[in-house]
């Protein structure tokens, strides 16, 4: 499993997410998604589905996991 994948939507880049200790954080790669720079999330998945999200409806996703 990787430790660090990007994230696309509509086939341009949204931004990284990268493993930590608590799960996958987001990093923006356009100012568009800055809203979820730093965002924490269980998986990759659940990241891209959060940008994909926030693409459509213009609001910055909640994380999925919170720091303990």
């Amino acid at each position: 499993m990787s430790d660090t994948y990007i994230i696309e939507v509509s086939q341009q880049a949204a931004g990284i997410v990268v493993r930590d200790p608590d799960g996958y954080r987001f990093f923006a790669a356009s100012h568009r998604f800055n809203p979820m720079e730093g965002l924490l999330f269980a998986n990759a998945r659940e990241a891209e589905r959060a940008a994909f999200l926030f693409a459509s409806q213009g609001f910055p996703a909640a994380p999925i996991v919170t720091a303990a």
